[in-house]
């Protein structure tokens, strides 16, 4: 029997998503390292708002649409895992990008779409508690993204390579 896989939009926007995320946490460690030299945040934000508009798209697709079954042979802990990883990389899918928007609405800033048009602020005051802790959950955010991302790409080589089923081959 062949692997079932996800359908092309679910593929699509899971590949594209990914690279935009692991584009974006490049963007905003080498940020300060190549300031002066390449004005790397108007991207970074951009990308960050095509990531929450693609994230919303995906979640929908989600609940549209219904994700291929585990192999019957993978443990019910790892599934439940499996699920609450899931869960957990939808929530930084959008929690990033919102603390990030937390973020340019307080600053002086504009937040333009790859300079096409300029993203509303929200009403965040510069100095404000919340305009604190979004850059702060944004900074810690990011740590936590990489080190989620890291463990859902070496758990899909592990079942790839050590267990050898299907999981990866569902998302190619």
């Amino acid at each position: 029997m062949g692997t079932v896989r996800y359908n092309v939009g679910a593929r699509t926007l899971h590949w594209l998503i990914a690279l935009l995320i692991i584009a974006n946490i490049a963007g905003g460690l080498l940020h300060e390292p190549l300031d002066g030299v390449i004005a790397i945040m108007p991207l970074h934000k951009a990308v960050g708002m095509t990531v929450l508009v693609l994230s919303l798209v995906r979640l929908g697709w989600r609940m549209a649409w219904t994700a291929p079954a585990y192999p019957a042979t993978m443990a019910r802990v790892e599934v439940g895992l499996a699920h609450l990883v899931h869960v957990v990389l939808y929530l930084f899918m959008i929690a990033m990008p919102l603390t990030g928007w937390i973020m340019s609405s307080a600053s002086p800033y504009p937040l333009t779409w790859f300079g096409l048009f300029d993203i509303p602020r929200l009403p965040v005051l510069k100095d404000s508690l919340l305009a604190g802790l979004g850059h702060e959950a944004h900074e810690i955010g990011g740590y936590l993204l990489i080190a989620l991302v890291a463990g859902h790409a070496l758990a899909a080589l592990r079942h790839h390579f050590l267990l050898k089923d299907d999981i990866l081959k569902r998302m190619l």
